[in-house]
Parts: C-alpha cells; sequence; structure tokens
C-alpha cells in the first residue's frame, strides 16, 4: 500500500482482463537498468527530465492513475493499494506481474511489475512506484562515491552505475527506500557489495516505507507546498507549524507514524483551532492506518482541548491538519508511543 505523505493521489480503477509482455511486444525499444529500471532506449533520468514528470492537477495534486491487472488476486489487490478510482484518464500506471518500473512518465499505459515473494510488501510497491515518478537509486546518485564504497570484485555484472542526477539540493539518504542493501546482486554469498563510509555499520536497504527525506524529495521534485513527516520512532511528538504562536493559513500537512509490531498511542498535550461549523475551516482528523482512505479513527476536529486520546489498532497513523485562509489560533502538540500508556487529558486552564 502507498503512503500518502505528500502531494499525490495515487488512483486505483478497474481490474483489467488485458495482460501485457513487454519483453516480447517492446523488446526492441527497453532495456533493464540496475535489475528493476525498463528504460526506454536513450531515457535518462527523469530527475533531469521535466516532461517526464506527472503533471499537477489544478487543485495542486500530482494524481497519478493506477490500473491493477485481474491476474492479481483480491487479497493481493488489497496489499497494492486503497485509493480512488481511476476514470478515462490515458496516461496512467498499470500494475502486472514482475518485479521492476518505467523511469518517470513515459505517457499511456506504463507497467510497474509487482509480485510475492519479495516484491509485494508495503516498501517493495513503494521502490517501484517511486522509479515511476522519476527517482533513481539512491546510490546511483552522482555524489554516491562520498557516501558509500561499492565492492566491485563482489558484484554481478553491472547494477551499480552512477547517474549524472541534480541530486534536489538534499543530503545523501542511507534510510532511503530506494537505497540498495549492503548484499544485493552479491556474487559471492555473505560478502556485501556495497558499504557505507566512513561507518560500515550504518543499515542500508530497508523496505518498510518512505524516509523522511524521500518524503522531501517528491515534495521538492514536484515543487509541492506540503508539510509532511514519517515518524518511524515508537516514542516521539510532534506540533504544529510555529506552536504555541499561531500557525500559518493556508496549509495542509500529514505526519505519518510508523513503527514496528505495536500498536500506535496517541495524546493531545494541548489543543487549539479556530472554531467553525462542522470544522470545515480549520481541522485535526486522525486515520488508523497510512493513506486517507484509511479508517477515520478521529473525524474533523478543531475548537479548543481536551481532546480524548487515540489508539491505532496497528503500526501505522495518519495525521492530517488543514487550515483556510482566516483566522488562526495557536495550535496543538501530540506525543506519541508505542506501549499502552494511562492517559491524563490536557485541559486548559479556565475549565
Amino acid at each position: 500500500m502507498i503512503e500518502i505523505v505528500y502531494c499525490f493521489v495515487w488512483f486505483i480503477p478497474f481490474f483489467s482482463e488485458i495482460t501485457y509482455d513487454f519483453f516480447n511486444s517492446t523488446k526492441s525499444e527497453i532495456a533493464v537498468h540496475e535489475g528493476d529500471i525498463l528504460l526506454r532506449r536513450g531515457q535518462r533520468s527523469a530527475i533531469n527530465c521535466e516532461s517526464c514528470l506527472w503533471p499537477k492537477s489544478q487543485d495542486g495534486l500530482v494524481k497519478v492513475p493506477v490500473n491493477i491487472s485481474s491476474d492479481f488476486s483480491l487479497t493481493e489487490r488489497s496489499w497494492i493499494a486503497d485509493f480512488v478510482n481511476r476514470t478515462t484518464e490515458t496516461d496512467y500506471v498499470y500494475v502486472e506481474r514482475g518485479c521492476w518500473s518505467y523511469f518517470g512518465k513515459i505517457g499511456g499505459r506504463q507497467a510497474v511489475g509487482l509480485m510475492k515473494n519479495g516484491c509485494m510488501d508495503k516498501g517493495a510497491i513503494q521502490h517501484e512506484m517511486n522509479h515511476a515518478l522519476g527517482f533513481i537509486h539512491e546510490q546511483a546518485r552522482s555524489d554516491r562515491d562520498k557516501f558509500v564504497k561499492i565492492v566491485w570484485e563482489h558484484i554481478m555484472a553491472g547494477n551499480f552505475g552512477k547517474v549524472k542526477s541534480k541530486n534536489l539540493g538534499l543530503p545523501y539518504d542511507y534510510s532511503s527506500v530506494m537505497h540498495y542493501g549492503a548484499y544485493d546482486f552479491s556474487s559471492t554469498p555473505g560478502k556485501p557489495t556495497i558499504v557505507p563510509i566512513p561507518n560500515p555499520s550504518v543499515p542500508i536497504g530497508q523496505r518498510e516505507g518512505l524516509s523522511n527525506l524521500d518524503v522531501a524529495k517528491i515534495n521538492k521534485l514536484y515543487k509541492c507546498n506540503c508539510c509532511s513527516s514519517v515518524l518511524p520512532k515508537p516514542k516521539g511528538s510532534f506540533s504544529s507549524v510555529n506552536y504555541p504562536s499561531p500557525y500559518p493559513n493556508n496549509s495542509n500537512c500529514l505526519w505519518l507514524i510508523r513503527i514496528r509490531r505495536s500498536k500506535i498511542f496517541l495524546q493531545f498535550e494541548a489543543f487549539d483551532l479556530q472554531t467553525s461549523s462542522d470544522c470545515s475551516s480549520d481541522y485535526i482528523k486522525v486515520y488508523n492506518g497510512n493513506s486517507k482512505n484509511s479508517p477515520v479513527l478521529l473525524d474533523k476536529y478543531c475548537g479548543k482541548g481536551p481532546l480524548p486520546s487515540v489508539v491505532a489498532s496497528g503500526s501505522t497513523m495518519l495525521v492530517e491538519f488543514a487550515t483556510d485562509e482566516t483566522v488562526t489560533a495557536t495550535g496543538f502538540r501530540h506525543v506519541h508511543q508505542s506501549r499502552f500508556f494511562h492517559v491524563f487529558p490536557y485541559i486548559p486552564s479556565g475549565y
């Protein structure tokens, strides 16, 4: 399932009966690069190609239609995505069996391959979809030699080239969902192919989902003006922009709390948002999962505290904060933990 923590909407349409064999039908036009990237002959990185990016709609969202082959079972389809339907878009992503993706938007129907046993968990799906957005493998960045050592003597042919990339002015990210693991494509069992420097013990190759820098790169590449963060630690806090000073107008922020195994408990320590009918102006909303299509734990809420604590049924929770162009207030501060704790709700003075 794709994590929605940036200004994207992924569409899911009807399930097509059509199958598509790119190896036979377009063999002369396509090259497989670094194990899972399909490149049309002569294509370069979408990070340097404005025409390879998905367009932004008038509402400021980048909407990528997705179609899923009927070869996938209902259960498998639920693993891939859970969003709104595609309608008549001519440029869209078509999910079929495999483990690869085209690089950026190519126009028309473009395949993304997913399958069980290594290419169907959340991080792997996000990895392949990020290729479709126009992102290279992290260790293929032009500046990678400052951060990792490629152990060529342990590597199968290919797979570790560099791209003349812009890098968007953002740091190298060992935690990126786009980074290879230490032993990927090794020709010798137990021998690493890529080693972080100067500290070789830094973990690489995670497939749990987007890192904060992955989110920042997507937002910057697509010029998305939204605040969003991934919170992977079992205990932490976050607050509205400028808190305890008034938050800005016309903002839309998302926080994805993503931990391992345990349930998430979210507590509001302070809360003060503009009051409006049905909380249609400024509001907080909490989802029981990693997208806006997940079940709602706390529907649009505004006004002044206290608020109930919120408990997710699993290890992900999405918090949305939206404001309009009028009155603002001091905002909020949240604390979350991954284990049960006694909740003592915040009660403002004067109550």
